[in-house]
């Protein structure tokens, strides 16, 4: 049986994605005054994420457990063993990759996380679920914490933080990609900058979207 599937993480993963979700972070927002419109240039906004994404400090902003199920498949059937994250927050997606990363035999996954409260929940979670052993979690700006120590060679980078910063990550991390490298990047419909950059012929990825609202792509050579 796979970490995935046995406790302490399987019931954690039950808990953390029966959260109570009776309001969404677009109803906060918009009892908060934003419209619909405003919500999406902040999305979009390369200087106001922190402010867009410290509003939603108290939400999960989770993927979903078929994007969780496919995270751990990837990095288990590439053998990972050194994995970046753009985007912490409670540490769903963590946990599933970490979880992946037990399963190939060890590893190092480096999380990014700007919300200490976010960050202090993840850490709980990865604790909980046996697994914080495995897991670096940065705090701050990515653009910023991902300057430096990287593994040398990245196995699999996981895009789920400000979506109008996703090209400036891959310019952190693309020259520690390893051949044939993945990378998946949630909600990427809202970086059309990125989807230029690894669907163009000439720029060395090969991609697709996935599931609606996941890009997979692979590093060429």
């Amino acid at each position: 049986m796979s970490t995935l599937m046995t406790a302490p993480l399987a019931p954690l993963l039950d808990r953390l994605f029966g959260m109570d979700a009776s309001m969404s972070p677009t109803a906060a927002l918009a009892a908060d005054g934003f419209s619909d419109d405003a919500q999406v240039r902040l999305m979009q906004s390369k200087t106001d994420y922190l402010d867009f994404y410290g509003r939603l400090k108290d939400f999960p902003l989770a993927i979903s457990r078929e994007t969780g199920t496919l995270l751990y498949m990837l990095a288990r059937s590439c053998g990972a063993r050194a994995i970046v994250e753009f985007g912490t927050s409670f540490g769903i997606s963590t946990l599933h990759l970490a979880a992946a990363l037990r399963d190939n035999g060890g590893g190092r996954l480096i999380t990014c996380e700007f919300e200490p409260s976010k960050a202090a929940r993840a850490r709980e979670n990865l604790t909980m679920g046996g697994l914080i052993d495995l897991v670096e979690i940065r705090l701050g700006d990515a653009l910023q914490t991902l300057r430096a120590d990287l593994p040398e060679e990245i196995d699999l980078l996981f895009l789920d933080g400000a979506k109008a910063l996703y090209p400036e990550i891959m310019d952190r991390v693309a020259d520690h990609l390893g051949p044939n490298a993945l990378i998946v990047a949630d909600n990427a419909d809202d970086s059309p900058d990125y989807l230029r950059r690894v669907r163009a012929t000439t720029g060395g990825y090969l991609s697709i979207p996935f599931a609606g609202d996941v890009e997979l792509s692979m590093r060429l050579g």
